[in-house]
């Protein structure tokens, strides 16, 4: 679990967003729009009660209700680098990546829909 992330530049997110919408995002490119989306949803939906882990670069803990300190969280919402930045730029919607079984979803406050897109 990391600290508070912040947002990236908006031109390097932008020139990320055009090299993932052509097929030639990098590795870097995912990282840097998985912690500014991460970041993005931190300041829309603050709390602690639901974790998001996209690993391997960033987990934040989100929207409120009951805190979690210790251990695995009750809310849980994992998924992959590409899922996130297709979610948080509306490329992707939040029911077809669960339909499709590209997020994983358990506990309570984990419908992350309301929060979605953060473009």
């Amino acid at each position: 679990m990391s600290s508070r992330l912040r947002p990236a530049d908006p031109i390097a997110v932008e020139e990320a967003l055009e090299r993932v919408a052509s097929g030639a995002a990098e590795r870097a490119d995912l990282r840097l729009l998985t912690k500014h989306f991460l970041a993005l949803l931190e300041q829309r939906a603050p709390g602690r009660s639901v974790e998001v882990r996209v690993p391997p670069y960033a987990a934040v803990q989100v929207v409120e209700g009951v805190r979690h300190t210790r251990g695995t969280p009750p809310a849980v919402v994992e998924t992959d680098a590409a899922t996130w930045v297709g979610l948080a730029s509306g490329a992707l919607a939040w029911a077809t990546a669960v339909d499709r079984g590209l997020v994983t979803a358990s506990g309570e406050r984990t419908d992350l829909s309301p929060y979605l897109p953060l473009r």
